[in-house]
């Protein structure tokens, strides 16, 4: 049985795909947290040409997604979407470890995964 970090709407694959068709065949969309905005932490999204050393892979068809060890514990169990409405468009992750966000949507409060499991 595997288990994946994260997981992928058929958008956010398609739109991932998209962004990396024309790169090379080791490029993937790279997911970090960065501290910043009113609620203390933002996902950040890079393009890294080949997955860097230590970093967790989500690779469905085209889509490949790198995630930086450090943001690990803050992002599992997360699934990405995409979407478009007449306002705008762009990734949607619903984290389950997400405490609050801000009121414009760029910043998250997140809390680590426990790694204990609570009887």
């Amino acid at each position: 049985m595997s288990f994946s970090l994260i997981t992928l709407s058929d958008p956010a694959k398609d739109h991932i795909a998209g962004i990396l068709a024309d790169h090379g065949p080791e490029a993937g969309l790279r997911l970090t947290l960065k501290k910043g905005g009113c609620a203390g932490m933002e996902y950040k999204l890079d393009i890294a040409e080949t997955k860097p050393d230590g970093d967790d892979a989500v690779e469905e068809g085209a889509a490949r997604l790198f995630i930086e060890p450090s943001a690990m514990l803050y992002l599992l169990g997360m699934h990405v979407d995409y979407e478009v409405t007449k306002l705008r468009s762009g990734f949607v992750f619903k984290n389950p470890n997400e405490v609050s966000a801000c009121g414009c949507g760029e910043s998250v409060e997140l809390k680590p995964v426990d790694a204990v499991p609570a009887h």
